[in-house]
Parts: structure tokens; C-alpha cells; sequence
């Protein structure tokens, strides 16, 4: 199967990234800023990640842990510490055992242990020698930390809402309203609930509170948390909150893996991480304005007829290709007769009709694009020499 030429040779135009190879480098010191430009937006990294660095290590202003007493996130408990010392209670924060030591801790001192679940054996050892007299409270101890202050006590689940309902003329009369909450089975305690004690007193002067959300900031004032926070805490005149960490505790024993890693990891992840994103900022962005440029290769017109005549073949769509023939002649031929892009079928066939003297069934029945399809290759080849033969007969006019 064979079709007639319906294109004409072209050269075609692509756009290509041209980098750097159009223009010639700007002179002066935009030109040395912009070829260096890498250079220079790692250093900015690097100092970012330098500046990042520092002030995730200076951990003298900001404290984000839980029951912190200068945190001022919902977690935080710098709410409950200022009302404290509005109502005229001392308060010292003691954020190391060496700083619990130096408190000189008497029987005239509440000692508040939050974050207990950084207590080693170690750190509690030193906490009960010194704070022996002193009331101690422990808000919500684990199991680790239990078995060393009075072996045989576990916590468990709490309703996250009970009455004090107990003998201490303080909490009687209250409630704890919390999300969740852990109870101390105990012999003696406030805000009872299935079986146990929310606020839980141990067989030596230590108290277990186990409503911790009740000091955060976020829920200090649901329910009466608030007149129970205050009359825990504020019984005397001074109150030492100690914050744990794992960094009191002696080198044999367990620590966060955290702990392990040497002080040039942290800023080192930062850097990495920065560099990370430059890089992916450098390689991700364009690589300079668009060029036009030729081509290098011209496809003639008969060498593309030709292979799209062998594609309908081997594809054996005759419908396609006889379409394609009619369209191709179709427009031919209203250039021809000067017709205009915007003219119908219907007109190109009555003017084509009119211009040789056939009739307009004759003309429709090849140029029509409803017009049968030829049922065999030599049917489409008549089909083409026919188009052929009508063109040459209009041009001849």
C-alpha cells in the first residue's frame, strides 16, 4: 500500500536548556557573585547551621520538658509556679542532684520531683538522703522508681475524674479532673478510685500524685486542679521542684542512647541536614534561560509519507488512511479555489463540482469524509489516484 505526499518538508524547532554558553559572563563583581554563587550559599548554610546549633544547645533559657516549672507550653507548669509564688512560697528550681543537695533541704521544705521517670537508682539514693525530713511528692513515679522507694506498689489506670473524699481536710472537698491518671494502692490517700489513690501516701513522708496534668498549664484550671496543686504544694513556706535528668545518674547504669552520643553529633545532624537541603536546592533548580536552536537532522516530506504509509499498513487501517487522503485533498483544494481555512465540506465539494462540471454525488463520493471506506488495499490505492486525477482536473480548471 502506497500514499500520496501529504506534508511538506519542515525543520523543526525544539527548545533546549542552554546553561551557561549563550551569554558571556557579566563582568565586575556581579559577574565573580554569580559564578561563585554555590560557594557562597554554602557558606550562608554553614553559618545557619552554626547559629542553629548554639541555640539548640543553650539550655539556659529555654526548658521544654513536661511539668517544667519555667516551660510556658500546655505541658509546661510555669503558671502553677508563678501563683505559687504570688501566694508568697519560695520556690527553687533544682535541675541537678548537686542543685538539690545545695538547696539544704529541712523539714519546713516541700520537695516536687517531676519528670520522674529520669530518676536512677543513684539519684534516688541521693534524693532520699537529702531530703530526709522533708515532705517529698513524686508526680506519677513508674514502676522503676517505685520498686526503690516501697517495694511492691505499681500504678494503675485512674478515672481522669475524682472526688477527694477523704480524711485531709484539704482535698475533701475537691475534685480532679484530668484526661488520664494513675492510682497508688496504698493504706492511706485522697481521690480514691478502683481501689487505689490518685494522691497516694507511702509508707515514709512521700506522696504519689498521679493526676500530673493537673499542674500543666493546659489543665491546671479544669475541675478544682488548681485548689489541689495549690494546697499540695503550698503547705509550707518553701518548695523545692526538681527536674531530674539522666545525667545524674552514675556511669554503669542505664541511660537514654542519647546520652551515649559525643557533644559534635548534634551540630554535626544540623550541618548535614543543611547541606542536605542546598544541595537539593542546587541540583533542583533551572539550569539558565531557553535557546532556540535547530535541529540537526531535516526529515523530508516523502521519507515521512512513505513511513506513515508503511504504519497504516502494518496496522492494516484502511479507515484511517482513506480519511487522512480525503482531508489531505480536501484542503488542497480550497486553496486551490481560494475558498478560505473556514470553509465547510459541503462548500468545498459544490465549488469543486461547479469548477469541473460534475456532479456534487460524484465529487461528495470522494471527498466526503462519510463517504465509504475502500474494503482492500487496491480499492485505497483507486481511491487515492482518483483524488489525484480530481485534483489535477481542478487546477487544469
Amino acid at each position: 500500500m502506497s500514499t500520496t505526499p501529504a506534508t511538506t518538508p519542515a525543520t523543526t524547532a525544539a527548545t533546549t536548556p542552554a546553561g551557561a554558553s549563550t551569554d558571556a559572563a557579566p563582568a565586575g563583581a556581579a559577574g565573580f557573585v554569580r559564578r561563585n554563587r554555590i560557594w557562597f550559599l554554602v557558606g550562608i548554610a554553614l553559618v545557619l547551621a552554626l547559629a542553629l546549633s548554639v541555640w539548640a544547645n543553650s539550655g539556659d533559657q529555654e526548658y521544654p520538658a513536661p511539668l517544667d516549672p519555667q516551660n510556658p507550653d500546655p505541658d509546661g507548669a510555669q503558671a502553677l509556679a508563678q501563683v505559687l509564688e504570688d501566694e508568697g512560697v519560695d520556690l527553687t528550681v533544682a535541675r541537678s542532684a548537686d542543685d538539690l543537695h545545695d538547696a539544704d533541704v529541712d523539714s519546713a521544705t516541700t520537695v516536687l520531683v517531676t519528670g520522674t521517670e529520669q530518676l536512677a537508682p543513684s539519684t534516688i539514693v541521693r534524693l532520699r538522703r537529702d531530703t530526709a525530713g522533708a515532705d517529698v511528692v513524686l508526680v506519677e513515679p513508674p514502676p522503676h522508681v517505685l520498686d526503690e522507694v516501697q517495694e511492691g506498689l505499681e500504678p494503675a489506670y485512674a478515672d481522669d475524674e475524682t472526688a477527694g473524699d477523704c480524711d485531709d481536710d484539704r482535698f475533701d472537698d475537691l475534685t480532679l479532673t484530668v484526661d488520664n491518671a494513675y492510682g497508688y494502692d496504698t493504706a492511706d490517700g485522697c481521690f480514691d478510685s478502683f481501689g487505689g489513690f490518685v494522691l497516694a501516701r507511702g509508707s515514709t513522708a512521700t506522696t504519689y500524685f498521679g493526676a500530673g496534668q493537673a499542674l500543666t498549664n493546659d489543665q491546671v484550671l479544669r475541675g478544682d486542679n488548681a485548689a489541689v496543686a495549690l494546697r499540695l504544694l503550698g503547705e509550707h513556706d518553701r518548695l523545692v521542684w526538681y527536674v531530674p535528668t539522666y545525667d545524674d545518674a552514675a556511669d554503669d547504669e542505664a541511660v537514654s542512647l542519647w546520652t551515649f552520643a559525643p557533644g559534635w553529633l548534634e551540630p554535626s545532624l544540623w550541618l548535614a541536614g543543611f547541606a542536605g537541603i542546598a544541595l537539593m536546592w542546587w541540583r533542583g533548580r533551572r539550569l539558565g534561560r531557553l535557546a532556540s536552536e535547530p535541529l540537526p537532522v531535516v526529515v523530508r516530506a516523502v521519507e515521512t509519507t512513505r513511513s506513515r504509509g508503511r504504519m497504516y499498513r502494518r496496522a492494516d487501517d484502511r479507515p484511517y488512511a482513506a480519511a487522512a487522503l480525503r482531508a489531505a485533498s480536501r484542503r488542497r483544494l480550497a486553496e486551490h479555489l481560494r475558498l478560505g481555512r473556514g470553509a465547510s465540506e459541503a462548500d468545498i465539494i459544490t465549488a469543486v463540482a461547479r469548477h469541473v462540471g460534475r456532479r456534487e454525488e460524484d465529487v461528495g463520493a470522494l471527498l466526503a469524509h462519510h463517504a465509504p471506506v475502500p474494503s482492500s488495499d487496491p480499492g485505497l490505492v483507486r481511491l487515492a489516484q482518483e483524488l489525484t486525477q480530481l485534483d489535477r482536473e481542478v487546477r487544469r480548471g
